[in-house]
Parts: structure tokens; C-alpha cells; sequence
């Protein structure tokens, strides 16, 4: 084998252990390739299902708050009565507000829940309880004397039982007042406390006892 044959063999060696090499190499650097493009992925799809799971959270919060916020609103106006027309409608969100939305409908609904508690009548009231008290009694010993009348004008069962249902409604003429008393109390948010049921019953039983005297 001549000299110049070898080297031929022997480059040729060389060219395929240099074409291995880079074959290996391009091998090695595809591998890489690969797996770094197999973790973007998952990170990718990491991110994208956290990205999902936070918009779910948040779509769900923006429901539950919306909801809240409506409930709110429309317990502030049945509380309001009739000026709740004045309300207008429900404040809208405020773009760029940072605070904490579960904070705010938490303080809404602490100052409703105070708001709630009556409050005591003024001592200006007393005389419109008392007339509550005196109109009660004078209704309800009116229907008394017309439960008479009726049984005294067609006699028979009536004559006996109507008498019954008079004495009723003359015992129950000094607590009738507190019907309308509560609902004076009501409309100014405020509470019928133990003072303002004496002056509603004590108006009442002075005109029972009042039309009592005047009808014998």
C-alpha cells in the first residue's frame, strides 16, 4: 500500500470522525433545544393556568361583590321609605380606586347594622303619643257603644253577647293607641321605649275613664 494511499485512509478517518463529532454535537444541541423548548412550554401552560385560575377568582369576587353591593343598596333603601327616590341610583365602581372592596361593603354593612337600632322618640313626641293614646281609646269605646246599640236595637242572642264584645273593646281602647304610636315611631326611626308606652296607655285609660263618666 503506497504512501499516498495511506494518506488518503487516513484523512478520510479524520473527515468521518470530524462528521461524528459534529453529528454528536448537532445531536447534543438539538437535545438542549429541545428540552428548553419542552420547559417553556410547561411554564407557559403553568403560567397560563394560573393566569385562569386568578381570572376565575377575580370574575367570581366582582360577582360576590356586585351582589353584595346590590343587597346593600337596596337595604339602604328600604330603610330610607319613601325619600329613598332621592337615592337615585347605585354608585358605580370609581376607576382607579386601590381600596379593598370586601373593607368598604364591611364598613357599609357595620354603619347599617348601627343605623338599625331605633333610636328614643324627642320629648317633643309626647303630645302626639298622647293623642295617639286619647284617638285609640275614643275608636275603640266608639265601636263599644255601637256593639251596644246593636244588641239593644234587635234584641235576642245579640242583646246578650253584644254587651260582651263592647266591654271588650272598652277594656282595649287603652293599648289601641299603640298601633299608631308605633307606626309615628317608625317613621321617625326610633323606638317606642317604656316612657312613651305610658304616655300612650295613661291617654288612653284617662279618656276611657273620661267617656265612661260622660255616657252613665
Amino acid at each position: 500500500m503506497s504512501d499516498s494511499y495511506r494518506d488518503l485512509i487516513r484523512q478520510l478517518a479524520e473527515v468521518n470522525a470530524r462528521i461524528e463529532a459534529q453529528i454528536a454535537e448537532a445531536d447534543d444541541w438539538y437535545a438542549d433545544q429541545c428540552g428548553k423548548a419542552e420547559r417553556a412550554v410547561r411554564e407557559a401552560t403553568d403560567t397560563v393556568g394560573r393566569a385562569e385560575a386568578e381570572l376565575a377568582a377575580a370574575q367570581e369576587e366582582v360577582e360576590s361583590t356586585t351582589a353584595e353591593a346590590a343587597h346593600l343598596w337596596q337595604t339602604l333603601r328600604g330603610r330610607l321609605g319613601p325619600a329613598a327616590r332621592r337615592a337615585g341610583t347605585p354608585p358605580v365602581p370609581v376607576p382607579g380606586a386601590e381600596a379593598d372592596p370586601a373593607t368598604l361593603l364591611d364598613g357599609v354593612r357595620d354603619l347599617l347594622e348601627r343605623t338599625r337600632q331605633p333610636g328614643e322618640l324627642a320629648g317633643s313626641a309626647q303630645p302626639v303619643l298622647a293623642l295617639c293614646g286619647a284617638l285609640g281609646a275614643a275608636a275603640s269605646f266608639g265601636l263599644g257603644l255601637a256593639a251596644r246599640a246593636v244588641g239593644h236595637r234587635y234584641g235576642g242572642d245579640l242583646a246578650v253577647g253584644m254587651p260582651v264584645v263592647a266591654l271588650v273593646f272598652t277594656l282595649l281602647g287603652p293599648v289601641v293607641g299603640l298601633a299608631p304610636a308605633r307606626l309615628y315611631a317608625d317613621r321617625r326611626h326610633a323606638g317606642l321605649d317604656i316612657r312613651a308606652v305610658l304616655v300612650v296607655l295613661i291617654a288612653g285609660l284617662l279618656t276611657t275613664a273620661t267617656l265612661l263618666v260622660l255616657t252613665r
